[in-house]
């Protein structure tokens, strides 16, 4: 599933359609009373794995979940296509996805401040949050699209390893400065994620998900199902201690 930094690259690449008049409108998630055809696109919004795009009339949030995609233009393989929006130099099209329409008011009730790659992320805000919930484990908690909005099983994997924390931890154990480099390295990973992903070398990065070694130390990697997400978790039992 692709992760918040993604879907960031994905709106750099669709923000040059904002502010243009949709042509044509396909796909299989459009609206029969829809009139979206002749509207100017307004704004494209992204909150951790979705993304909004802003009409007049009507609001659309695209979700790409596992297997999604989209492209600039109109591919073949028709028979998935969600939603396809045709302006007058190119387009944006969305495939096997989920496509539904929202309202403003849905936007509203978004907590922005969650999402580790906008301007409005609150690290004090989401440390509150953490220390709400003692017992959870570590790894729950970065993939709880309410607490790390847009971090996924890469990310998190990855900025525990940076930080030396096991994902089986629980909160309520962990020090609060180890609790700060969690927060502060998720955003960071999530940078550095769309640095590398830009540049097509993001696996080139990977220092624990999905390889066999630790760089560390040598030691083999564990791979296991953790927390109750039971979301696969990579780490070196004695670089990143138990809390």
């Amino acid at each position: 599933m692709p992760e918040g930094p993604t879907i960031v690259l994905m709106k750099e690449d669709l923000q040059k359609f904002v502010g243009e008049k949709v042509h044509k409108v396909s796909g299989s998630e459009i609206p029969a009373d829809s009139k979206i055809k002749g509207e100017i696109l307004s704004e494209i919004k992204t909150f951790g794995k979705q993304t909004f795009l802003i009409f007049d009339t009507i609001i659309f949030k695209v979700h790409l979940m596992m297997f999604g995609s989209y492209s600039l233009y109109e591919r073949k393989d028709i028979d998935t296509l969600r939603l396809g929006l045709t302006f007058n130099d190119g387009g944006m099209y969305f495939y096997t996805c989920v496509v539904k329409v929202d309202n403003e008011s849905y936007l509203l009730k978004i907590d922005w401040e969650a999402d580790i790659m906008s301007d409005k992320w609150n690290p004090k805000k989401t440390e509150q949050t953490l220390k709400a919930a003692p017992k959870m484990m570590i790894c729950d908690a970065l993939m709880n699209q309410d607490i790390f909005s847009g971090v996924g099983n890469i990310i998190k994997n990855e900025a525990l390893f940076r930080v030396g924390i096991h994902p089986e931890s629980l909160i309520g154990n962990l020090t609060q400065q180890k609790l700060k480099e969690i927060i502060t390295e998720a955003r960071n990973y999530g940078f550095d994620f769309k640095k590398w992903k830009k540049a097509n070398v993001l696996s080139k990065h990977f220092q624990i998900y999905h390889q066999k070694n630790c760089p560390i130390c040598g030691a083999e990697v564990i791979k296991k199902n953790t927390g109750k997400s039971k979301r696969t978790s990579f780490f070196c039992k004695k670089d990143q201690i138990l809390y």
